[in-house]
């Protein structure tokens, strides 16, 4: 039996659980691979993508979707070291890669900021391209679960925002591009196991800036510090992935203080709070209308109505006020004695006890 024979069946057979399931679990819940699609498989290299294009090989022997795949690998600077063992790995993998070669790293190593920013969105920018011209509707990316949670974390702890890596992406850029991420469900010490049962040698991160940085700082990088407290924390409490994960899912809006989407301004707790006051009050044990005048009337005649508002209700707190400017309000009894003697307020539309 060939090497990559031995490779296939072991995905359908002990590793069908960890590795076969959650691959086709991802794709089924989110939508991922649909009739006539034509998906570019992106190859970088390392572990995770070639593991992907084993998993699509396998699809496409035994899934019911009607659909076409390309196996796409970019050279965005390598070494020679490093673009021959991408082209070994794949024969020896029975991967027939479409390779072509870009100068991405030449352009990077001359950005001092945020280098690793512009070299991914340029090496997506690159496939994307590559990819329409080949006839491809999608890209198929070789991020894992670990990824996705250290993603959220990452976001919190030094970007001051909850987000997380989505399942699928559509392309803003090219127009009828979609980026899917199959390996979603798939935890990398499974992929790990599974490459050392086969004894398996991919590339790391070719990357010379990454490199330069993991020379100079002993291997640390954000990423690397969140993985390794992750790790940590799984020691106390081995679920902590799982549930750093479905935090993701279970997002309850009315305990942030503030959301946006995407073109839209930012939304405040207030929004819902000023609106869910309102309709309690509204729909309280009792309420009463009236017309507070204030024409006409001096201080003391202000403050006589005001008690006499104010008794007819034992333990009144707040009302929801009509100002003469048009704006309603919830305010404090304190608030509406204030505005009531400067002559702003024109009705008390409801108070409740």
């Amino acid at each position: 039996m060939e090497k990559y024979e031995e490779v296939e069946r072991s995905l359908i057979t002990s590793y069908r659980k960890r590795i076969w399931n959650q691959f086709i679990r991802s794709i089924r819940e989110f939508e991922m691979v649909e009739d006539g699609d034509k998906i570019a498989v992106c190859i970088s290299g390392g572990k995770d993508s070639m593991l992907l294009a084993k998993l699509f090989q396998e699809l496409k022997k035994h899934g019911k979707q009607n659909f076409e795949v390309v196996y796409l690998s970019m050279n965005p600077g390598y070494n020679e070291l490093n673009k021959q063992k991408i082209i070994s790995n794949a024969k020896l993998l029975n991967i027939p890669i479409t390779f072509f070669e870009t100068n991405i790293f030449n352009v990077v190593d001359k950005i001092d900021d945020h280098p690793c920013y512009v070299c991914a969105r340029m090496r997506r920018g690159f496939l994307y391209k590559k990819a329409k011209e080949l006839g491809c509707n999608k890209i198929a990316l070789g991020h894992h679960f670990d990824d996705v949670i250290e993603t959220i974390l990452i976001g919190m702890f030094y970007g001051s925002q909850m987000q997380t890596m989505m399942p699928k992406v559509l392309s803003t850029s090219h127009p009828g591009m979609e980026l899917i991420r199959p390996m979603y469900y798939i935890k990398e010490a499974d992929i790990l196991a599974w490459k050392k049962r086969h004894d398996l040698d991919f590339i790391q991160c070719a990357c010379r800036f990454t490199e330069n940085i993991a020379i100079r700082d002993n291997g640390s990088s954000k990423r690397a510090e969140i993985k390794k407290l992750i790790a940590e924390l799984r020691q106390t409490y081995n679920k902590v992935d799982i549930n750093i994960f479905r935090s993701a899912q279970n997002v309850n809006l009315d305990t942030l203080l503030s959301y946006h989407k995407k073109g839209e301004p930012d939304h405040s707790f207030l929004e819902d709070y000023r609106k869910k006051k309102m309709d309690i009050l509204k729909n309280g044990v009792k309420t009463y209308e009236m017309i507070l005048n204030v024409d006409g009337m001096n201080s003391n005649d202000c403050e006589n109505r005001i008690q006499n508002v104010i008794s007819i209700i034992d333990g009144v707190e707040e009302v929801v006020a009509n100002y003469k400017d048009g704006t309603v309000k919830i305010i404090s009894i304190k608030e509406m004695k204030k505005d009531f003697i400067k002559k702003k307020l024109n009705e008390i539309n409801y108070i409740v006890k």
